[in-house]
């Protein structure tokens, strides 16, 4: 599924085609001296180091999150990253940039990413199962998910469970809706971004931020209703806050609305991961 998703986004206009160019020139990547025309999707292993994930050696070259830019990054088997490596991303996922400082040297690569990461609900991954969960569910799976950091996990604006696929599944008749239609889709909404952001330098509703966010991505009387009572109830950080609408305004443009209401806000944060109960 995270390997399909580049498929069904729009493909890279000229000013990213040559960001994303230059990144991968750096790093020895670029082939047959040529832009490259497609969005980049890359998967480390979990034994990722630091540097490897953010950039570094001796002449100070771009990690994944750089290769990754205007593109995807995908962790799987997330909690099984260094925890240190993975908080490492915090600053790049806040700024779309990843400083990296050195004794020979001081250097900022792009990094404006759409992370994908995955991960089992405990590490035997039968948790929903009691015939086949450990003896020690369900703290297994609170000491396992707890191996990721809650700022990190604040930085990922949707959490979704993936029910198991079964065997049985598997010759069920594909989906009615395919990748090309999805992606038609997709780029609709960000024709209609690129079109709301061209005066303010933006490109995507990601970027918004202070008075943008403001000025495009604030609800209805019944959106911000909403929002306010959530943002008590579920102990929202100021930061989940801004996502929330950022996704919202996402969600009224993939359904063709200008206003974001209160619907759009409701489905927002049904994607916000849920504060542990006590």
């Amino acid at each position: 599924m995270a390997a399909c998703l580049p498929g069904i986004l729009p493909p890279l206009d000229p000013a990213e085609a040559l960001e994303v160019s230059m990144v991968q020139s750096v790093a020895g990547t670029l082939r047959a001296g040529t832009l490259t025309r497609t969005r980049p999707f890359r998967a480390p292993h979990h034994s990722a180091s630091m540097a490897a994930l953010t950039g570094g050696g001796l002449k100070v070259k771009p990690g994944e999150v750089s290769l990754a830019h205007h593109g995807v990054l995908f962790l799987d088997e997330l909690p099984e990253f260094q925890r240190a490596v993975l908080d490492s991303l915090r600053q790049p996922l806040e700024s779309g940039t990843v400083s990296v400082a050195r004794a020979n040297a001081h250097v900022t690569y792009p990094a404006r990413v759409q992370l994908i990461a995955a991960m089992n609900p405990c590490r035997c991954g039968h948790l929903g199962d009691a015939a086949l969960a450990c003896a020690r569910a369900p703290k297994c799976a609170a000491d396992y998910q707890a191996k990721v950091s809650g700022p990190l996990l604040d930085r990922i604006d949707l959490h979704v469970d993936v029910a198991a696929v079964s065997a049985v599944d598997l010759t069920l008749p594909p989906p009615a809706e395919g990748s090309a239609e999805v992606a038609a889709r997709v780029a609709a909404a960000r024709a209609v971004q690129r079109k709301r952001l061209a005066e303010s330098g933006l490109r995507t509703n990601a970027e918004l931020d202070g008075d943008a966010l403001d000025r495009f991505a604030s609800p209805d009387a019944g959106g911000r209703e909403l929002l306010a009572q959530a943002a008590v109830a579920m102990k929202l950080s100021a930061r989940g806050y801004t996502r929330i609408l950022r996704v919202a305004r996402t969600i009224a443009d993939l359904a063709g609305t200008e206003t974001i209401g209160r619907i759009h806000v409701a489905e927002a944060l049904s994607y916000r991961r849920q504060p542990p109960r006590n």
